[in-house]
């Protein structure tokens, strides 16, 4: 059923504001603390990283609990965090409160994608999988801008506040619409972790990786990119970013319904963006027209991106789905970290406007990943 998604989605809302609302307040905190903004970059840098490493384990270790509770306390840990975090505690405390979400984030992405797609007919298993992360795309154009909006003028607690206030609103909407859901049949390790030793996993592992890197090594970089190469002061820039969320959130509807039909093939389509945005860039110089029309298909391209990264994972281990998503999240919040190191790093020795070349090599790469698999399945399907 299609609510179960929704809900699925509402609790995304919640998940990706925490992690994401504080880039835009890391000043305001770096300020009340009186520490270097690289510093106060630890809040997101230690989250991303805490999901990175355990994300894989923490799914096989909660494999066996009922999804309703398992999604329930997640989003409870979230808004724990966005309440402690609101009372302006000690640094230590506040990066440690911060980190105990993200042990369970993977698990819950995880785990609503797969409440979503076991009520969904084969057919829409895709399309219940893009309502869901769906709500990565919707916060970021709405409650992550806002929470930055209010406390510009209410201080740096008060987006924590928002935060909280959302996951509230998403423990809410799981208590009330969904019902138990305990595991049937619990998979044993062994069976889940073999997916590893599998050669295409590994190539869709490597894409998923690429793909993401591709993508952060510019877009981390985003509002830095458009004041200095593109000249747009704050103002524009703002609306670049909502621009750039609104066809974000029409093309994960579309690469939904897309991958219900070729997986590898919608994945190739988009990620064939890291190479065209950078093109397209390069020739729209400072024609405003023209970069507004590039942004607005830099978001097309961009926002499916960890949709069709799960997509691509699960259909090489259909048997381990939640084992498969948490990979995705895992191998996805490490190419966050390559593509921003590698982009800072090019930054600095190179200068900003040579970033999104660094994205189209990243792209190219992820594109000869689904090469090498699709010529592998194609010449094992002849064989038989």
């Amino acid at each position: 059923m299609k609510k179960f998604a929704y809900v699925g989605c509402l609790g995304m809302i919640g998940v990706i504001t925490t992690e994401f609302g504080v880039i835009g307040i890391l000043p305001q905190i770096a300020a009340h603390y009186q520490i270097t903004i690289d510093k106060a970059g630890l809040l997101l840098s230690a989250f991303a990283l805490v999901i990175a490493l355990t994300g894989p384990f923490m799914t096989l270790l909660t494999s066996g609990i009922d999804r309703k509770k398992i999604m329930m306390a997640a989003i409870a840990i979230f808004m724990l965090t966005g309440i402690v975090s609101a009372m302006s505690p000690p640094f230590w405390l506040l990066i440690l409160v911060r980190i105990l979400p993200a042990f369970l984030q993977p698990v819950y992405i995880a785990t609503a994608i797969a409440v979503a797609v076991a009520q969904a007919d084969k057919k829409q298993e895709n399309e219940m999988m893009g309502i869901v992360l769906g709500g990565i795309a919707i916060s970021m154009v709405t409650t992550i801008p806002i929470a930055t909006y209010i406390a510009s003028h209410w201080g740096w607690e008060s987006s924590f506040i928002v935060q909280a206030v959302i996951s509230l609103i998403a423990l809410a909407g799981i208590l009330k619409i969904l019902p138990a859901i305990p595991v049937r049949e619990k998979k044993s390790y062994g069976s889940q972790l073999k997916i590893l030793t599998q050669f295409r996993f590994q190539l869709s592992t490597a894409m998923n990786f690429l793909m993401i890197a591709a993508w952060f090594s510019t877009y981390s970089y985003f509002a830095d990119y458009l004041n200095k190469v593109k000249s747009m002061d704050g103002t524009m820039v703002s609306y670049m970013l909502f621009l750039f969320g609104i066809t974000g959130i029409a093309s994960n509807w579309i690469a939904g319904k897309m991958l219900n039909k070729n997986i590898p093939l919608t994945v190739a389509i988009f990620l064939s963006g890291t190479i065209i945005i950078p093109v397209l860039l390069y020739f729209s110089g400072e024609n405003e027209v023209a970069i507004i029309a590039v942004i607005a298909c830099w978001g097309f391209f961009y926002a499916p991106c960890f949709l069709n990264a799960s997509a691509y994972m699960i259909s090489a281990a259909p048997n381990s789905l939640e084992f498969a998503n948490s990979l995705a999240t895992s191998f996805g919040n490490l190419g966050v970290s390559l593509g921003t190191i590698l982009g800072g790093w090019i930054i600095a020795t190179k200068g900003i406007a040579y970033v999104p070349w660094i994205g189209a090599i990243f792209g190219l790469l992820a594109l000869l990943m689904i090469g090498i698999r699709s010529l592998m399945e194609r010449k094992t399907s002849d064989l038989i």
